[in-house]
């Protein structure tokens, strides 16, 4: 009998496993698909073969995120010959572009939902179940999936929504036509979520977004443009929508994203406070100073660079120079003491010459990264980079620049990482180490990961202090000083393993 079958005997509970591809905001909606299966009376199972329901929550952004969810529902097809009751749904980016493609090369799914009705996951299923496989994919977002029930995996850290969608016109991403156009949330309403949050428990929050320091645009476009000021019944709908400072102020059409990190920093409980992922040519000058003015904003920059080739850059539609990006780095660093940034970097974009990407080289070694996501570029169909076919980098070509390209980052990395030993580092603690189970993990504020010995185990979620002896490129090694903050939230069960 398997921990399923056993768990079904005692409660007569029917289970359910969420595996995310992709990124945060993937994870965040499966967060919210688990907490709506839960509030449907399911329960998380310990393995996917152990499972009910199977929801794959996908990712387009690369081709290798296809491969692997084809080659995911191949296993699935006998599972569910095995066990014809078990439903599997396809949700996410991919099920939004590609509903049609899943149909017909896995037509053993059940369910095929997209990014704009999360909300609806528990239905889709129970219709399923009773009359057969549903596809429903919405053109637009009914409602904000932080606005529904949640099973967090880390019950001391929470995601929160602060907008969806994306406005910008970067030639090679896809996220426009399968998130929509920018849409902010209210500011009051995110501020009373991460209160809400916090009474609960949780001390550190990512405010996430596709355009994060974007955030708020919209609105003040919008109440800008409005005949006279909104109430609606006896709240100030400026108020709500754009925060006090900028109700109080000139209120110029601008973003929102200094005025919220203040706001959420204040948060009594909230000890940590990061986002991710910001616009180079978003980041003005009032969020460096709001990072630098709020304590709980942690000191790490995730600023996604993509090409440190002029040329590159502008046949990306990114919006900035080199110089201009290095520029905005320098200012982030002079105003905020002891920060650490991350970045993206694209190997191969159509048309990019030896030039370039010796340009590329040049800006990353300058920007002294501590940590890179780097990626072959990847052509996704109804994009404008998808269609310069002629201009297509050689596999061979861009395989050795990713390789130069590395050792430049790691480089870095271990230089930053070996400038913190001897440091007394303070570290939330995250749980066991996935490398050695004898030691604890956990992340400075500059998100460095710590593997770290302790006479005994902590709770995640533990603020303790950690001196630093040992590093490498991408992780730092040392002792366990002191415990500074026990972990405060209740200890649940968490969302089954993706």
């Amino acid at each position: 009998m398997t921990a399923n079958e056993r768990q079904q005997a005692r409660d007569g509970r029917r289970s359910y496993f969420v595996r995310t591809y992709g990124c945060q905001m993937n994870e965040h909606d499966s967060e919210r698909i688990a907490g709506l299966l839960e509030a449907d009376e399911l329960v998380a199972a310990p393995t996917m073969a152990d499972a009910d329901v199977i929801v794959l929550n996908t990712c387009c952004i690369r081709e290798n995120a296809d491969n692997k969810l084809y080659g995911q529902l191949g296993h699935l097809k006998r599972l569910k010959d095995e066990r014809p009751e078990v439903q599997i749904a396809v949700a996410g980016c991919l099920a939004q572009k590609d509903q049609d493609l899943v149909r017909r090369r896995a037509p053993h799914v059940d369910v095929v939902f997209g990014t704009h009705n999360v909300a609806r996951a528990a239905e889709l299923l129970s219709d399923a179940r009773a009359g057969g496989p549903v596809t429903e994919i919405l053109p637009e977002s009914g409602e904000f999936p932080s606005a529904l029930p949640v099973r967090r995996d880390a019950q001391h850290a929470a995601w929160v929504t602060i907008q969806i969608g994306c406005d910008n016109t970067c030639a090679f991403c896809i996220v426009p036509s399968v998130r929509g156009s920018e849409v902010s949330r209210p500011f009051v309403e995110l501020v009373d979520e991460v209160r809400g949050l916090a009474d609960d428990g949780v001390s550190e929050v990512t405010l996430l977004g596709q355009n994060v320091n974007s955030y708020g645009r919209d609105i003040t476009v919008s109440l800008r443009s409005a005949p006279e000021p909104q109430r609606s019944g006896d709240r100030d709908d400026a108020h709500w929508r754009a925060g006090g400072s900028w109700a109080a102020g000139r209120r110029t059409a601008r973003p929102l994203f200094g005025d919220l990190l203040r706001a959420v920093g204040g948060v009594a409980g909230i000890e940590r406070v990061r986002f991710t992922s910001p616009h180079p040519k978003d980041l003005r000058a009032d969020v460096i100073s709001a990072m630098a003015a709020t304590r709980e904003a942690c000191e790490h920059l995730h600023l996604p660079l993509q090409s440190g080739s002029d040329a590159v850059l502008s046949a990306m539609h990114r919006g900035y120079t080199a110089h201009k990006y290095l520029d905005r780095l320098r200012s982030a660093r002079a105003a905020v003491a002891d920060l650490a940034v991350s970045t993206d970097v694209i190997v191969g974009f159509p048309g990019e010459t030896e030039q370039d990407f010796a340009a590329t080289l040049e800006v990353v070694a300058e920007a002294r990264f501590d940590s890179a996501f780097t990626f072959v570029f990847s052509p996704r169909p109804g994009t404008e980079a998808a269609e310069l076919t002629e201009c297509f980098v050689p596999p061979p070509v861009a395989a050795e620049r990713m390789k130069r390209l590395r050792a430049v980052v790691e480089r870095s990395a271990r230089l930053g990482n070996e400038s913190r030993i001897g440091r007394i580092e303070e570290v939330l603690v995250e749980g066991r180490s996935k490398r050695d189970p004898d030691m604890l993990s956990g992340r400075t504020r500059q998100n460095r990961l710590v593997h770290f010995t302790a006479p005994a185990p902590l709770r995640a979620g533990t603020y303790a202090l950690v001196r630093v002896r040992r590093a490498a490129a991408f992780h730092l090694g040392g002792d366990l000083v002191e415990v500074t903050r026990p972990a405060r939230h209740r200890t649940r069960i968490p969302v089954a393993p993706r």
